[in-house]
């Protein structure tokens, strides 16, 4: 395995982790990459590690460029097991290593997973030289667990930016401008709407913090590093973080019997007749978490289920439930369904929807058994004097 250079003496040495497909409930279609970064100068310095079975893959890329032995510092930006997971084996091999990490919550964290240690804390404005170089080290908790740091080299312009501005992406290419930007950007936004999101305050945290900054590389822990497409990145994180939606419409929903996918489809044609771009995400084929970017820009969410042993589908409670993980707050919101006599789900999507912090913009559309004509007639025009 070969490291990657991404500055004179300064290394990417991580891990692409091709065929995974689920992070804790997100589908990672296009896999991952684990960010570590190796930095020569005169104290060798490792930022981060992998995912543990991937252990040897970075052992590998470290030694193309020189024995693991030879470290002399490992920074810990982040204690979550995809970062640190190798930290084991580097702590092995390299005995005499110092580890850094962010005080006290990284020690607390690292402590708890892998053993007491001399961990050695830091905190926002602490610096280290390591020779030509200095590492400054600014906290960023809840970005997004209590002990998350990046760490930023004023010599070389590179900010180690953590899990800010990453991608759940597996790919031959390093970086931004090496790949499709398309692509990088919409992983990025996927990334930041199911991981990020419902720590918005701390994003645009970690937004001004690098605003500030004098960056030419951004080198995150997953996905490819920015050299080229930096102003494209942080103007995308700028509109995110404020969590304001634009325009737009997401209708999501399962069906049984077809009943509640018709009231759908002609929920999203009242949508889209209006003017409002609109995507329709049936549940029985869409992941949840590839619906979560459209939610990021868009004002209007639709949600309908019909009613299963008088409750709503159980992939619409999964949807829900995963929704006000996520937080979104400020959009505007509706339920629908069909039913055969009961009708509790409608209800129930409706309450769950508050409970998201979203705006009740029409009252919930129940119609019994098959919808006829008329009565998707009368949805689509409620629909249409509801965006008047």
């Amino acid at each position: 395995m070969k490291a990657t250079q991404v500055k004179e003496n300064i290394y990417w040495v991580g891990a692409i982790d091709w065929s995974i497909r689920n992070f804790h409930g997100y589908h990672t279609g296009k896999g991952t990459t684990y960010g570590a970064y190796l930095i020569m100068d005169e104290k060798i310095t490792l930022i981060d590690t992998v995912k543990a079975p991937f252990a040897e893959e970075m052992i590998s890329r470290i030694r193309d460029i020189v024995p693991l032995e030879k470290i002399d510092i490992v920074i810990s930006n982040h204690v979550e097991m995809d970062h640190s997971g190798a930290l084991p084996n580097i702590m092995e091999l390299c005995p005499n290593a110092a580890i850094y990490t962010s005080g006290p919550a990284g020690v607390k964290g690292l402590t708890a997973h892998y053993g007491q240690r001399d961990y050695i804390p830091v905190k926002s404005g602490d610096s280290l030289s390591i020779g030509k170089r200095t590492l400054t080290f600014v906290s960023t908790p809840m970005l997004h667990w209590p002990d998350n740091m990046v760490t930023y080299c004023p010599e070389e312009k590179i900010l180690f930016s953590n899990d800010a501005f990453g991608q759940h992406l597996a790919s031959s290419e390093r970086f931004d401008d090496e790949a499709d930007l398309s692509v990088v950007l919409e992983e990025a936004k996927k990334y930041y709407g199911n991981i990020i999101m419902p720590y918005g305050k701390q994003a645009q945290t970690a937004w001004n913090t690098v605003n500030s900054l004098d960056i030419e590389i951004i080198a995150p822990s997953h996905g490819v590093i920015w050299r080229s497409h930096i102003p494209a990145i942080m103007e995308a994180y700028a509109l995110w973080s404020n969590n304001e939606p634009e325009t737009g419409a997401i209708v999501v929903y399962d069906s049984m019997w077809n009943s509640t996918d018709a009231m759908a489809k002609t929920i999203a044609e009242a949508f889209r007749d209006c003017g409002m771009p609109v995507r329709l995400y049936n549940l029985k084929s869409n992941h949840y978490s590839d619906i979560v970017p459209d939610l990021l820009t868009c004002k209007y969410i639709a949600v309908g289920s019909p009613t299963l042993n008088s409750q709503m589908m159980p992939s619409v409670a999964s949807f829900l439930c995963y929704l006000k993980g996520l937080s979104p707050k400020n959009r505007e919101a509706f339920a629908f369904g069909s039913y055969g006599w009961g009708g509790q789900s409608i209800e129930q999507v409706e309450k769950e929807l508050e409970t998201c912090g979203f705006h009740i913009c029409m009252d919930k559309i129940r119609i019994p058994y098959i919808p006829t004509q008329e009565q998707l007639q009368q949805i689509y025009t409620n629909v249409s004097d509801m965006l008047k």
